[in-house]
């Protein structure tokens, strides 16, 4: 199977590159930089085909994908900047990326009738209340820019193509780019204490495991809506950052606060992150391992 991968840059990018190779697969990878310019740690992903692109260029997106013909896109890119994505000069460029692209990436691969993943986010929700989300609920309500243009992104995949997976992820880290754990540990090394918020629930994503499971998506006909993220149960942010501390061997201690007592960021945070995730197993995918052990192998992971 030959499967064109975009945002290869990034965390999941760098993963499915890598899990398409163990596999036997051609993985293509594509980023808007000139070259690779993710982590050169010798893998599949820094030997792979690359292509450079740019994914709001109709033009270029049609003619690469024209060009190569993939089985399969998994469509990684996006503007992940939560924060960033909110100031008044960037609200365009964000929606840019995250909806003009996805809806290039869904037209190109509607004209050589392949199948796509779109990578998507409980951002899309309003994060109330403390039951799980449903995959197939419809109840968008989203927060920030963010959630809004990742929601029409998903809204193009789903109008445009046939074909599609659209999978909502959580809380993710990954060896390529920063994340929670990366800060934790840096900022554990230099300081006593910490204040972490314990009222935003979820679960959090290890890219290595996910990239496995959208490759036997992409391997199958099971089309539709999921929700993914490691097993394990729901946790805070605080839990998090206690067993981070607890398997890394630091002394670090962590203070809960509620999100209002740590300070309001630029963009409103989900508080229930919770992701059902049954329909994995209902249409015969293997669930991702606990996020304990996935902390611990990512921890030797980075050494």
């Amino acid at each position: 199977m030959k499967v064109f991968v975009t945002g290869v840059g990034g965390q999941l990018g760098h993963d499915v590159i890598n899990e398409l190779d163990k596999r036997g697969h051609i993985g293509i990878g594509s980023d808007i930089h000139e070259t690779y310019s993710g982590i050169q740690d010798n893998s599949a992903v820094t030997k792979a085909q690359y292509v450079s692109l740019d994914i709001t260029n109709e033009k270029d997106v049609m003619d690469t994908i024209l060009s190569i013909k993939p089985d399969a896109i998994i469509h990684c890119a996006a503007w992940t900047a939560v924060d960033l994505a909110e100031d008044d000069d960037k609200i365009e460029k964000v929606r840019l990326v995250n909806v003009k692209g996805t809806e290039n990436i869904a037209k190109a691969a509607k004209a050589v009738n392949c199948k796509c993943l779109y990578l998507s986010t409980d951002y899309v929700f309003d994060g109330q209340g403390d039951i799980p989300w449903d995959p197939d609920c419809k109840d968008y309500k989203p927060l920030n820019v963010y959630g809004q243009t990742k929601l029409e992104g998903e809204l193009k995949i789903s109008s445009i193509l046939d074909k599609y997976f659209i999978v909502r992820i959580a809380w993710v880290f990954g060896l390529n780019g920063n994340n929670f754990i990366k800060t934790m540990l840096n900022i554990g090394k230099k300081y006593e204490t910490l204040r972490v918020v314990n009222d935003q629930i979820g679960t959090p994503t290890y890219t290595y495991d996910l990239a496995r499971l959208l490759v036997d998506m992409i391997e199958s006909e099971q089309y539709g809506y999921y929700h993914a993220t490691n097993e394990g149960g729901y946790i805070s942010w605080y839990d998090f950052a206690c067993e981070i501390f607890k398997q890394a061997g630091y002394e670090t201690k962590v203070i809960p606060v509620t999100t209002k007592e740590y300070g309001l960021s630029k963009a409103a945070r989900p508080f229930n992150s919770r992701l059902d995730k049954s329909k994995l197993v209902k249409n015969g995918f293997t669930p991702l391992p606990t996020w304990q052990d996935a902390l611990s192998r990512y921890l030797k992971e980075i050494g």
